[in-house]
Formats: C-alpha cells, structure tokens, sequence
C-alpha cells in the first residue's frame, strides 16, 4: 500500500500569505481523467489561468521528476497516489477554503449529534425540534434520519446484519462531510451496536461527536408503535427487529441522556433544550 500524500493547498501561496511549494495543474483533456484512449496530458504552472476543456482542478505534487500517466514531460513531477479500501490509485485533493474558513462564514462550528436510542424512542421527533431550535437562532443543520436515508442512498441495503453495519459506515461518512463544511449535522438512527456507533466517532475530532442517547424503555417505545413495528415483530413478520430478538447496546460514555419513563417524558421542545445547552456550553454556536 502507498503512502497517502500530504495534502498541500492548491493555490499558490500559503495560508498566511507565505510562498507555498510550486504546484501544477495536472489532468487529461479530451478524455477521461484517468489517461482515457486519445486523451492529452495537460499542465501549466498553479499561476496560469486554463479555461474550456483543459480547465482541471490543480494538485500538490511529489519530489523528482518522473513520467505522469505514462508520458514524460519536463517540469512535471509524479503524482503520489495511494490505496484506501478496494480504491487504488487515488490522490487526496486539498484547497485553501477548509473547515475553519466554512465555520467563520457560518459563525458555528461543525459536528456531529447522533442521536440513537429505540425504535419508538423519539429520535426523529427530536432531531426535527434540535433543527428547528437551531434554525430559529440563525444556526445551519442538517438531518440524516435513517428512514429517508433508506428512500435513496441506502434504497440498496436490507436491514441483514451485514447491510445494517454498511448503512451505519456509510452515514457516518456523510455525517462527516456535512461536519466539516461548517455544519450541525444531526444523525438519527437505531444504531443499535456500540462498535459501530464507535466507529462513526473515530471518523471525526471526539470532541465533535455528540452522543446523544434516547433511553425510552422497551414497553414505553412499544407501546407507542407509531409504525406498527413492534405488532409485527411480535407476530414473527419482522426478524431481527432491535429490542425484541435482536439486541440493542445502550451507550456507555455518550455525551448527553435523555431519561424517559412511563407517564414522564419531556416535551420535544424540552429535549431540544437540552442538546443546544451542550452545544453553547462546549462552544459550538457563535452568536
């Protein structure tokens, strides 16, 4: 596996105005990206202006010269490529406009909030009250709720053990993205593992995954049914459905509880509340 190339700014001057290393705008016009049949290397100086078909995104390149997609030309040097995953030959692309400059502009920070908990417990119904708490304070957010995600992005996956744990990683990736454009992305799912939910966190800063756990009891969260879940479940027309014969492992070291029991629960607004009072506690809205 090689090394995965440090990413560099793609213009050319530094962060702070400083001389940055020279850049080359590198990329292959009249075919695909990749050295397509027919296609032609293009490259200018990261200065130059290139316009029609031989505009290309600019890259950092690596020391001493040698042939770019099989052609030799002098001044260029060989991209550093690396493999992730299954992904062979990919190179990480930086720009100057990153997390911190998209958080001055929003004046908040990005993260995370993933709120898991039952089905039933209430956590589309507080993901919605979060949003709209947050909109009204002049905050920008976005909901990942597993079910819509299901009506396209993950239209592809069952609810198998399997294509749950992919459901899960590939939301956690998207969560991600939306943190780092300066945004309060609220995920919620079941999300019923620990190891998974784990993981998702890893993917980001700690401090920017904000747990936040729905402990509804199961009578409470069945007794509620509002999909009618539970009722099939029960009569064995659903299998593996979480809490009744598939398990589900409560947080051990989330950043926020939300207690619920029967006859006492707090108002969406109320619970609401309580995330944004974390969120301006740890400094996450800029008034």
């Amino acid at each position: 596996m090689l090394a995965k190339a440090v990413p560099r700014p793609c213009s050319g001057a530094g962060r702070h105005g400083a001389p940055a290393a020279r850049l080359w705008s590198v990329g292959v016009a009249g075919g695909p990206r990749r050295g397509g049949a027919g296609g032609r290397l293009v490259a200018a100086d990261a200065g130059e202006r290139m316009t029609g078909s031989e505009a290309v995104p600019v890259v950092a390149v690596a020391a001493g010269k040698q042939p770019v997609n099989g052609s030799a030309m002098a001044g260029i040097d060989k991209l550093v490529t690396s493999t992730v995953g299954k992904s062979t030959n990919v190179l990480w692309h930086d720009c100057p406009i990153g997390q911190f400059e998209r958080q001055e502009l929003l004046n908040q920070k990005g993260c995370v909030v993933w709120i898991t908990g039952l089905s039933g417990s209430g956590k589309s119904t507080l993901a919605c009250a979060l949003s709209r708490e947050l909109h009204s304070r002049g905050h920008l957010t976005y909901i990942l709720d597993g079910d819509n995600l299901r009506h396209g992005l993950n239209r592809d996956l069952c609810f198998e053990a399997k294509d749950r744990a992919e459901n899960i990683r590939r939301v956690g990736e998207v969560a991600k993205l939306f943190a780092d454009a300066g945004l309060i992305c609220i995920a919620s799912l079941i999300s019923p593992y620990r190891s998974e939910r784990s993981a998702c966190r890893k993917l980001l800063h700690n401090s920017t995954f904000i747990e936040v756990f729905l402990n509804v009891p199961l009578e409470v969260c069945e007794a509620r049914d509002p999909k009618g879940l539970y009722k099939l479940a029960r009569a064995g027309k659903i299998k593996g459905f979480t809490g009744i014969d598939d398990p589900y492992e409560a947080p051990s070291d989330c950043e926020i509880v939300i207690q619920c029991k029967a006859g006492d629960c707090a108002t969406p607004k109320s619970m609401a509340d309580q995330v944004v009072s974390y969120l301006e506690a740890n400094e996450f809205l800029q008034e």
